[in-house]
């Protein structure tokens, strides 16, 4: 899973910097999640799937 947000982040064109700036935490936020320090609640992923430059989350999170 953790590979999969990585990659969506990524084929969305947004770096970790530009993922947290969209959903309002720094970027250490991202990198923890990513790297599985960190959990990611359900709200939390959708608001990062609705960040993907106004693709809807279903779109970005495509598994």
């Amino acid at each position: 899973m953790l590979s999969c947000l990585v990659q969506a982040r990524r084929s969305a064109g947004l770096n970790q910097t530009e993922l947290a700036e969209s959903l309002g935490r720094p970027q250490s936020f991202v990198s923890k999640f990513e790297a599985g320090e960190r959990r990611i609640d359900v709200v939390e992923l959708i608001k990062a799937g609705s960040s993907r430059r106004s693709e809807p989350p279903a779109r970005y999170f495509s598994l």
